[in-house]
This record gives structure tokens, sequence and C-alpha cells, in this order.
């Protein structure tokens, strides 16, 4: 938009004072910018501004700029590819998506699906199709890692049909996975398409914080001198209504803190989410571009259409400009469905000036002039600029588009685009005239499919520009992936020794036993350098802020300061090439990090061992959803839940007694929880885990618990050979082992199940009962009852459909087989959590557990009144033995009377 001209004394500013001399100012500000550039007129207007604060002058703050593109038409660069072919290689994508959609729905199934998405934003993607995705190259790791909208799958779907590496059988499939000859997902998830979808990205929110840690990541990668993937864009795809999801916009200071220019963020602004307007009364391109610019990102806005442009260019007098900032976001949804006249009358009607502009436009053209998302030209300057932007920052294209555009009277920009999922024959026949489909009247109505013949001069460009960018986008890197870990053996030396209590004095937790772990297999020197250490700012709490000094913690700058700690041991030492993740408090970013680590090995070909430990509570209770996508991009690595149990982690009170994660880990598919008692049972598991993982390949999480209560920490138990007893080995990993059996054979005898740091009072139950209630016990460490559900579970799944042959015999059932119950377990977790194997315990199992709120005591009052204690274990036992008919036991009344317990006490369940 050109200056105002000051011999005409007009001005921008309303009620102008004194125009002439406004006029002068800018005169003299066009001035400067032709003869010294753009630079030197932000040194004069910093130093005015500097200037006017000095003397105590309020200046009006935007954060904004106008509506406008924010790169002229004189600044576009010219189009580098074949316009016509682009725009029909498009049509044909557009059509494909449409169809896919319509036809699932017209089986009877319905499954849903999206059309009104990718309508939107064909263009957003397509311009980076053939001009601007990288894809993985000869190596099968070059490229770009691309974040689509969940929502917008159908039009990779389509894309991906043209290019031959779907089917039409595929398509037809959409959304019904289970057909014959193989369906496609609803949204990208890689766990169900493991060679085309990286990550998952329908959660809204979810993608924008992976998107930036993964960028992130990649530094890391490459400030390690690990891998060097300075040459890789991020980008993410998401919408305007995605935005209010906390997730997506909480985490972007972090991209400018850490410079990450390798960041490309697209946000569709069809101006619209699910069930209306995403700002009815405002303007989200407006609030968007003042958070990410107030967050020191790079940020370029694609408005308006070419049509726009001599409009914009001529508007002298800003008259045009104010007219744009002023209509706020649903009255421009109500000019996307109004004919010319409309758009006429109300938007440019208001001022003669306006009505002078478009008089030469007749009402159909008005209706035509393009939102910018939808000009391939507009489209390409904006990434073009994107990805030679060298200045440190990341960058958001933020990208006016029209929901459901070309869908019709229907559904383009109605509040009831985003569920259209249906086209009729009226509609499929306007779209199919709009785009130029060659599919004739008589087939309109079938939705068919339409890919060009293989010589055709669009299939021809479009696999050249995918063959000179790479390769095909969205892929992901199935091939197998390992690195050289080592076994338990190798650091028989670290578990006998440094995990083990030497004497009286010595207690320890398994988070400390942990940590000692973690310290020498970050000195292996062929593995240790593939660890990612992680934790949200909480070091200290467990005790690792040895490892400040040992491996550093990254900063993409080094450290640039001189730390208050500087002459101690473990000093806050950052380091460019630093190890150790110390997010800040954090957890969602701590996840997004781990994703970015625990698939490095199919995103770079360099398998990662991310390492998470957090407070147990913060977990999955807190940020499960990335979780569940972890498990869902095929993840791999270990997460530690830190001071975890309800009882364990006495001083902190409900907020961070954890008693219930492991319940809620039960439902993560790939996720192997453990609730270790010892440190020799952490370590076999991190071993046992680290092989699964990365030398067979397996993918899956460890989920291991980890407390902050010291106590006695036993060497590993030796097998006949004096080295680690094989029996125990399998039974921490399988989920239960005999820790105690009974020293001698009493009148009665029970079997008692404990896990973590409950494992001792049921210990103590067991003395209790021997020497009060002459009652022997076996006593048992239940590392994971969800391990032994899983696979006794399995068992019976397989003899169920395999009659006649051999049945299964889970380890659980092997392991109980001929014991004497009954069965009694306790842990620091809900019953549910034992309950899970009920169905395979002979004569079913009786659960304590810590169901209920949490509170701050003293462990032995929480386990009280949790009732978990050796007290309540040993009362449970008589109570179960005489339920089954065993008699010569003493009166129970007696038995709670002797052991303290309060008969009359508040269930912990509603306390």
């Amino acid at each position: 938009m050109a200056s105002v001209d000051a011999k005409e004394h007009h001005s921008p500013i309303p009620d102008d004072s004194d125009p002439t001399e406004t006029a002068e100012w800018l005169e003299s500000l066009d001035y400067v910018l032709e003869h010294k550039g753009p630079e030197r007129v932000k040194q004069l207007l910093g130093a005015l501004e500097e200037a006017a604060h000095r003397n105590d002058v309020e200046l009006p703050f935007t954060a904004t700029t106008p509506y406008i593109n924010t790169i002229p038409r004189s600044e576009q660069p010219p189009y580098p590819g074949d316009r016509e072919l682009e725009r029909r290689i498009k049509s044909y994508v557009r059509w494909n998506a449409m169809a896919m959609v319509t036809r699932a729905n017209r089986h009877p199934a319905e499954p849903g699906g999206h059309i009104s998405t990718f309508a939107s934003s064909a263009t957003l993607y397509e311009v980076a199709q053939n001009h601007f995705f990288k894809g993985r190259g000869e190596d099968g790791f070059s490229g770009d890692q691309v974040y689509f909208q969940g929502h917008a799958a159908p039009g990779m779907y389509a894309r991906a049909y043209l290019e031959g590496r779907l089917t039409e059988r595929n398509l037809v499939n959409f959304r019904r996975e289970l057909s014959d000859g193989g369906g496609l997902s609803s949204y990208p998830h890689p766990w169900l398409m493991p060679d085309f979808w990286e990550y998952p990205t329908v959660s809204m929110g979810l993608a924008p914080i992976m998107a930036i840690y993964q960028a992130r990541f990649n530094e890391y990668l490459t400030d390690r001198g690990i891998a060097d993937l300075s040459n890789k864009h991020v980008w993410a795809f998401l919408g305007d209504g995605e935005c209010d999801e906390p997730e997506t916009l909480g985490a972007i200071s972090l991209a400018t803190r850490e410079q990450l220019q390798n960041l490309i963020f697209v946000i569709n602004c069809n101006l619209q989410r699910l069930d209306g307007p995403v700002r009815g009364n405002g303007k989200i391109i407006q609030e968007l571009e003042g958070t990410f610019r107030g967050a020191g990102w790079n940020v370029i806005k694609v408005i308006w259409g070419g049509e726009w442009d001599p409009l914009i260019e001529h508007d002298d007098e800003g008259v045009l400009a104010n007219r744009m900032m002023e209509i706020v976001d649903g009255q421009y949804q109500k000019y996307t469905v109004s004919p010319g006249s409309y758009i006429r009358e109300h938007f440019f009607g208001v001022d003669p000036r306006l009505e002078a502009m478009v008089k030469s436009l007749s009402d159909e053209k008005l209706t035509k002039m393009r939102r910018g998302g939808h000009d391939p030209d507009k489209v390409y300057a904006a990434y073009n600029r994107a990805v030679n932007l060298k200045n440190g920052k990341p960058t958001v294209v933020i990208a006016k588009t029209i929901k459901g555009y070309g869908l019709g009277e229907g559904g383009e920009g109605r509040n009831i685009t985003h569920n259209k999922k249906k086209a009729n024959e009226e509609e499929l026949r306007e779209f199919r005239t709009r785009f130029g489909i060659p599919i004739s009247d008589e087939r309109v109505a079938e939705a068919p499919f339409y890919r060009p013949p293989e010589d055709s001069p669009e299939m021809k460009y479009m696999r050249a520009r995918r063959e000179a960018l790479g390769g095909p986008v969205p892929s992901r890197n199935a091939s197998r992936s390992t690195i050289s870990v080592p076994a338990l053996p190798a650091y028989e030396k670290t578990v006998n020794t440094k995990m083990v209590s030497q004497g009286e004095g010595k207690e320890m937790s398994t988070t400390m036993g942990f940590v000692r772990l973690l310290s020498d297999l970050l000195r292996d020197k062929e593995m240790g350098k593939f660890i990612v250490p992680i934790v949200p700012d909480e070091s200290r709490t467990f005790g690792m802020e040895g490892l400040f000094k040992q491996v550093g913690i990254y900063a993409h700058a080094g450290q640039l300061y001189e730390p208050v700690d500087a002459g101690e041991l473990s000093y806050y030492k950052e380091a460019q090439n630093g190890q150790l993740l110390e997010e800040g408090i954090t957890e969602a970013g701590s996840m997004s990090s781990f994703n970015a680590a625990g698939t490095s090995y199919s995103a770079h070909g360099v398998p990662m061992i991310p390492m998470y430990i957090y407070y147990s509570m913060f977990g999955f209770q807190r940020i499960g959803d990335l979780i569940w996508a972890a498990a869902d991009m095929r993840a791999k690595g270990f997460l530690l839940g830190g001071t975890a149990g309800r009882t364990t982690l006495n001083g902190e009170g409900l907020q961070h007694q954890d008693g219930h994660s492991l319940v809620n880990a039960m439902a993560f598919p790939t996720v192997r929880a453990y609730d270790p008692a010892f440190n020799y049972e952490t370590a076999v598991i991190m071993f046992h885990g680290m092989k699964r993982m990365y030398v067979d390949n397996e993918t899956c999480i460890y989920y291991i618990m980890l407390e902050n209560e010291n106590y006695m920490m036993p060497p590993m138990p030796q097998g006949p050979d004096g080295g680690p007893c094989k029996e125990v080995e399998e039974g921490i990993i399988k989920g239960m082992y005999k820790v105690s059996p009974a020293p001698e054979r009493k009148k009665h005898h029970v079997q008692l199940f404990g896990s973590g740091a409950i494992l001792r009072g049921v210990l103590d139950a067991q003395k209790l009962l021997a020497e009060k209630y002459d009652t022997s016990a076996d006593v048992w460490s239940v590392t994971s009852y969800t391990e032994l559900r899983r696979e006794a579970q399995e068992c019976r799944r397989w003899n169920m459909l395999h009659p006649g042959e051999e049945p299964r015999v889970s380890y659980l059932e092997r392991q109980l087989e001929g014991l004497e119950g009954p069965f009694i377990a306790a842990s620091d977790y809900m019953r549910a959590l034992a309950e899970q194997i009920d169905p395979w315990v002979p004569g079913g199992l009786f659960a304590l557990g810590t169901d209920g709120m949490g509170r701050s005591e003293s462990r032995e009052a929480l386990r009280r009144h949790f009732e978990v204690d050796a007290e309540f274990v040993t009362l449970a036992t008589l109570d179960q033995l005489k339920k089954a008919g065993k008699e010569d036991l003493p009166c129970l009344k007696q038995v709670i009377t002797d052991l303290g317990i309060d008969p009359d006490k508040e269930s912990a369940l509603y306390a």
C-alpha cells in the first residue's frame, strides 16, 4: 500500500489535527526507505520510540500489522512450476478426496470422514508437494518431517493414489481397515500404516508441540555430532480452531529461545471450527499474528489472493485497509456464502471511495476474488520466504481460506461444513464442472475415482517433481534399526555394588539405584551417547544433579553466563553438546522430546534411547494423550515414574501421590509397566528392555516405577553358576517370582504377593503370621500384574481358538499350579491393579490397595489409613483363611484388637 501523498494532505489518522504535518513525516519516511533502505527506517523508528519513552509519552501498542499480505506483489518471486498442470493435478486430488469420503459413507457402515478441511487447504498442501516438501531420498532418512493436519488426511490419500502408492481398493475401504484388500486409517496413524504416516496428529493440539520439540531434537542431534540434520525442515500444518488447545501455543516461546529456524508452522485459517466461527466477533489471523510475533516468530500472512492486489496497491488513503481490518470473521464468513451484490453493498458500499474501487468489477467477479490460501502464487511466495529465512527464528505462515472450498452451496463456508461427509449428485456434478474433472454426466453420480493415464503430462509432471524433491511425502521408514546394547552380566559390578546397600545405615531408594545405573550406562563407550536423559526440572529431586557435570545440560546456544553454583561439584552446566534434556516445568514438552527421541530410529536412522523420569502422578494422568501418541507413532524408550506410590511419597499430599498410574497404563498396548521393589529388579528390567527394543527391534515402551523411600537393597539372587539367578531374572520380566519362601511349614499356609515399597510390609506380615498365628506364607515379588494378565489372557484366547490342541499354560498359571491358598496381594496402587489376575488364581485373589485420595502424613500412618500395612495384610490373610473353612484360627475380633486396628475407621476410598 502506498503512503500518503504529502501534496494532497491525505492522512490515515482519523480527525487528524494537522494533516500537512502528518504528510511531511510520511514523505520523509518514504525518502529514507527509498534511499537508505528498510534497516535505516528501523533504526530511526527505534530511536523515536526510545525518545518518546524517555519523555513519558505513552505510545500506542500493537503486535499486529495491517490486515493484508505480508509479502506484497512487488516482492513475490516468479512461480517456478507449470501452473496449469499443477491446477489439474490439484483438482484430481480434490475430486478423489471427496469421492473417497462420499463413497465410504454410502456403505452401510457409514464410517464418517471429513471433506471440508482438505477442501480448504488443498493449495497449501499441493504447493508444498510440488516445490517444498523434501522426501526421504536414497538413504531413506533424508528430507523434511511433516505433521499433517489430521482432518486433511483424505487429501494425502488421494494424492498417494495418483502417485500409485495406494490402490483403488484402499480408497474404497477408507475407514474400513479390516476389509478385503486393505483399507485406510481414519487419520494419520503410524501404528496402523507404518510405511505411510510418521506422526499421529488428529488429537488436536499435540502436533504443534511435538513439532516444536522435534525441531529442537533435530538440533540436539546435530549439535552433539550424532547426525547432521541441518538441512531438514519440520513442518506442522494446523487449523485456526486448533489454536485454542493450550498445547498448540504453549511452547512457541521455546522455538524462539532455541533459535529453531528449521521449524515452519502453516495455520489454515478457514475461520471456522467444528460448530461455527473460530472468532465470530474477532479476527483470528490478527490474534495469532500478535501471539506469534510477541513470541519472536517470523510471521507471514497470506490473506488476499492476487485479484485483490490492484485494489490494495491503489489504496492510497488506506480506506480499503481500514475496511478489511474492521470487518470481523463472522461477517467474512457471511460474505463467503453471499452473492456479489451483497458484497458490493455491505463491504464496499459503506464508503464512496470503496465503491469507486470496484465500479468496473461485476458481481460475479466479486464472488471469485480469492482468499490468499487458495492462490498458489501467494502460497509459494510465503513458503519460499519461510524456507530461506536465516535469522535464527521459527516461521509461521498464516493463510486465510474458505472451509469446504469448492463444495458448493451445501458445504462451502457454512457452519455445518465440518461434519459434511456426503455429496449428492448435484453437488458432485457442480464440483466436477468447477474443477474440470474428466468424468461424464452418466458416471458422475457414482463418484468414481480418477487417475490420468500414466503417460499423461500431469502424471509425468507429478512424478518428476517428487523425484526431484527426494520421493513421496508422507512416508515412514519401517526398516529394522538396531544398536549394540550391553547385557546384565556386563554391569554386574554396578548391580551388585553400587545398587546394593553395603551394611546398616546404607539404605537407598530405587530412584537412587536407577540414577547410579544410568550414570554408568552413560559412560558406556558403545551405547552411552545414544541415551537421552529427559527430566522436567526435577533433577535434584531425583538425585540426578551429578549428571550436570558428567554429561551437561543441552542448550543450543551453550552457556552464556557463570552459574551461581559454579564453585560446587554439581553445578548447573549448560552446553551446546550437552546430553541431558532439562525441560523446565513442562511434562507435555518433556514427553514431546521423548516422542522425538523415541522415533529417531525411523525418522533419522539413528536409534536413540530416551529415559524420561518424572513425578509418576504427572504422566499417564496428566499427559496420557501424548503417551498414547508415542504408542501410535511406534516410539521406543523408558518412562520412569519417580516418587511413585500413594503412600510412599508421603509428604507431598493428594496432588502428588500416585496410586493409579499403573492402572492407567493397562490401557496402553505397547507399554510394559513394572513396579520393582529392589534395585536388582530395576536393573533386570532395564537391560531386558534395551535388548527387546534395540536388538530384537520390538516396538514398545517400558514404564518403571521408582520410589523415594530408603531401605536396605539386597544383591541379586545368585544361580548355581554364581551369576544372576535365571529363574529370578525370568520372573522379574514375566511379572512375579518367589522372593521369600516360608522358612518352615506351619499349620496353615498362604501365598502373599507384594510389590514396590509395600513388599517390605508383606515380608513383615510373613513374620507376623508365623510368630503369632501359626501360619506360614510364601512371599512373591510381583513386578508386573499387567504383564502377567496379558500373557494369561493371550493363552486363554489361543486355547479358545484352537480346541483339540494341547492347551497353552501361562507363566502365571505355572507358578501357581498346586500351591495352597488363599492368595493375598498388597500394593501401593488401586486394588484393580492386582485384581486383574484374579481369573487365573486358584480360588481367587484378595487384593489390598490404595483406592481413594492421598494426603500428607507419615508413611506408617498412610499405610494404616489405606489398609496396606503388615497388620492389614495379616488380618486379610486370617480372614481369607476363615472364609476358606480353615479351623483353629483365632477370633478375628481379638486379632483386630491385637493388631491395633480400628474396626470403625472410615474407608480410605471415601475419606
